[in-house]
C-alpha cells in the first residue's frame, strides 16, 4: 500500500505549529523562572523539551487506550503489519508506554504508542502513565470490546479532558454476528454522544479467533484444520488517515498548546509557591530585626527612623522577590500609603507603640528591659502587617485591586491572630535579647 505523504496534510497546520513551537520554547527559556521551580518541574519541563522536539521532527504520537485485554496491543500490531507490541492472555501484559513508527504513513513520522491497562489491580501508577500519555499524544484510540461499561465512560471522559483527539474502537467484533454488531454500534453511538462523534466510533478485528476449516482433497477425503483469519483494521486505517490529512499538523499543534496550557498553569502555581514561602521568610526575618532594634534602642525618635528604614527595606525586598523591583522612593510612597491605612485600622495598637516609646526617653533607657520585649513585639506585628499588605500589592502586578490599600490592609488584619503573632514575636525577641541582658 502507497504511503501517506507529507504533502496530504492541511497546510494550514504550519502556521498553528510554528505559534506552538514559539510557546514551548518561551516556556522554556523563560529566565525569570526561580531554580527552585526549575528543579521542582524538572520531569515537566523534560515533557516540555520532547515535545517540543517532537513538533520540530513533524512528528504525530497515536496511543491506545482502555481495559486489559481488549486487545490494544493486537490493534496496533494489526495497524503497523508486524508483530512490535507484546500480546498475551494474562493481565497486566503492558507495563509501560512503549512505541512503533508506523512506516505506512510517511509524513515526518507517525508514532503508534501501546499503554497499561487501565482497570489493573491496584494499578494506579500505571493507570497514571496512561493517562499522561494521552496527555501528551495528539489522537488516542479509545479500545472497546463490546457494550461499553461505566468504568470505561469514566475513563472515556477523563481522556476526553486530556487527549485533543478520539476515536473510539469496537474491537473484536469477529465474535458478533452482522446483527449483534450493528446493535453494539448503535449502543456505542448514544452512550457516546456528547463525548465521540458518531463517525470516530470505528470496529476492527485486529486478532480474529482460530476456525476450524474442512478441507476435501482431491479423493473427497475431509480434514480438519485451524486457521486464524487477516486482521480486519481497514475501517480504522482509513478513520485515522482521514483524520491526519485534515487535521495533522493542525491537530498536533492544539495537543501541544494544550499541554503548554497546563504546564504554564501549574508553573504558576509553582511560581507562586515558591515566591510566598521566599517571602514570608524575608518578612518574617525583617519582623525580627526590627523588633530586636526596637527593643534595644532607648531613643524615640531612633526607633521610629528605624522602623521606617527596615520596612522600606523589606518592600524593596519583596519586590525583587516577585520580580518587579522598585526604587526607593517607590518603596517610601508605598511604605506611607499602607502606613496612613494602619494608623486608620490599628490606631490602639500605633498608640501601644508611641507610648513606650515615650516610657524608654523617660526613664532614660532604665526600665528597657520591662518594656523592651513588648514593645519590639508590637514593631514585630507592625512590619508582619506591611509585609503582608506590600506582598498582596506585588501579586496583584503593582495594584491594591478594586477595593484599595483599606480594603487589602482591612482583610489581612481579619486574617491575622494578632494574639498568638504577638506571643511568638515575644518570644523570638526574648531569645535573642537574653544573651544580651
Amino acid at each position: 500500500m502507497a504511503k501517506k505523504t507529507p504533502e496530504t496534510l492541511a497546510p494550514s497546520g504550519d502556521a498553528h505549529l510554528a505559534l506552538a513551537r514559539e510557546s514551548l520554547r518561551d516556556l522554556l527559556d523563560d529566565k525569570r523562572v526561580p531554580p527552585p521551580v526549575r528543579a521542582a518541574l524538572a520531569e515537566d519541563y523534560r515533557q516540555l523539551q520532547l515535545l517540543l522536539e517532537k513538533i520540530e521532527g513533524g512528528h504525530i504520537h497515536i496511543a491506545v487506550f482502555g481495559r486489559v485485554s481488549v486487545g490494544k496491543s493486537a490493534l496496533l500490531n494489526a495497524l503497523l503489519g508486524e508483530t512490535q507490541f507484546s500480546t498475551s492472555p494474562l493481565h497486566g501484559e503492558t507495563t509501560r508506554a512503549a512505541h512503533a513508527r508506523w512506516q505506512e504513513y510517511d509524513a515526518g513520522g507517525v508514532y503508534l504508542i501501546d499503554t497499561p491497562g487501565i482497570n489493573e489491580v491496584a494499578g494506579e501508577e500505571r493507570e497514571q502513565l496512561a493517562h499522561d500519555v494521552a496527555s501528551r499524544c495528539d489522537l488516542v484510540l479509545f479500545v472497546v470490546d463490546g457494550d461499553i461499561t461505566d468504568t470505561e465512560i469514566k475513563a472515556l471522559r477523563q481522556v476526553k479532558g486530556a487527549a485533543q483527539r478520539l476515536l473510539l474502537v469496537l474491537n473484536k467484533t469477529d465474535r458478533y454476528t452482522s446483527p449483534e454488531r450493528d446493535l453494539l454500534l448503535q449502543t456505542l453511538r448514544e452512550r457516546a454522544e456528547g463525548l465521540i462523534h458518531p463517525q470516530d466510533i470505528v470496529t476492527a478485528a485486529a486478532q480474529p479467533a482460530e476456525r476450524i476449516v474442512i478441507m476435501v482433497d482431491a479423493e473427497g477425503n475431509e480434514s480438519e484444520t485451524r486457521r486464524r483469519p487477516p486482521p480486519d483494521v481497514t475501517a480504522l486505517r482509513e478513520r485515522i488517515w482521514d483524520i491526519l490529512k485534515a487535521e495533522g499538523k493542525t491537530m498536533a499543534a492544539l495537543n501541544a498548546g494544550l499541554f503548554a496550557g497546563r504546564f504554564s498553569d501549574r508553573l504558576s502555581r509553582e511560581v507562586v509557591a515558591v515566591r510566598r514561602e521566599l517571602a514570608e521568610k524575608v518578612v518574617r526575618n525583617y519582623c525580627l530585626a526590627k523588633g530586636v532594634a526596637v527593643a534595644l534602642n532607648p531613643i524615640p525618635v531612633a526607633d521610629l527612623l528605624a522602623a521606617i528604614a527596615t520596612d522600606a527595606a523589606m518592600i524593596i525586598h519583596l519586590s525583587r522577590v516577585y520580580g518587579l523591583p522598585i526604587s526607593r522612593g517607590e518603596a517610601g510612597s508605598l511604605l506611607k500609603t499602607i502606613f496612613t491605612q494602619l494608623v486608620f485600622l490599628m490606631g490602639t495598637v500605633w498608640t501601644m507603640h508611641l507610648a513606650a516609646s515615650a516610657l524608654k526617653g523617660i526613664s532614660l533607657g532604665l526600665s528597657t528591659i520591662v518594656t523592651a520585649a513588648a514593645q519590639g513585639a508590637v514593631a514585630w506585628y507592625g512590619t508582619y502587617v506591611v509585609g503582608k499588605a506590600a506582598e498582596q500589592y506585588f501579586i496583584q502586578g503593582k495594584s491594591w485591586g478594586e477595593g484599595g490599600p483599606k480594603r487589602v490592609v482591612q482583610d489581612i488584619l481579619d486574617s491575622l491572630d494578632r494574639e498568638s503573632l504577638l506571643a511568638q514575636a515575644r518570644e523570638d525577641i526574648m531569645a535573642r535579647l537574653k544573651p544580651l541582658l
